[in-house]
């Protein structure tokens, strides 16, 4: 898999809620009340830009379907998306107006290229492990 430059996009937004470990993110622009592990102190209220991280249990190229995350309200379990970048082992995916850092799986069948390779640009569905995490850029 080709490597692109290594740029961590951030996500824009507003903390609704944070507690010890835990906060709340709404993308800027969106419904998405996002359920994550806080790795740093927010508050609510608090206007942030940051890095959304996930490991990914599976990976599909799909060929069509939009960007988004489900559910809307809560942990995400699924980013569908662009590939922005990539490296051996992680793909950066812009979903429903924020940007995911992908840690991609190692298991046998865990990528399916049905469309073909990953590359830059191309639609991805990712099936999250619970635990995805946001800390500040």
């Amino acid at each position: 898999m080709p490597s692109t430059p290594s740029v961590e996009p951030t996500a824009k937004g507003v903390i609704l809620r944070a507690e010890p470990g835990r906060v709340v993110f709404h993308p800027r622009e969106t419904n998405y009340e996002l359920d994550l592990v806080a790795t740093g102190a927010f508050e609510a209220g608090q206007h942030v830009g940051g890095v959304i991280r996930c490991d990914a249990r599976k990976v599909y190229t799909v060929p069509s379907g939009g960007n988004f995350i489900q559910p809307v309200l809560g942990t995400p379990r699924i980013v569908q998306g662009r590939v922005v970048t990539l490296t051996e082992q992680t793909i950066t995916v812009r979903a429903g107006n924020a940007f995911f850092v992908v840690t991609l799986p190692t298991g046998k069948d865990t990528i399916d290229l049905h469309v073909g390779n990953i590359a830059a640009g191309s639609l991805v569905n990712v099936v999250a492990l619970p635990g995805a995490s946001f800390e500040a850029a």
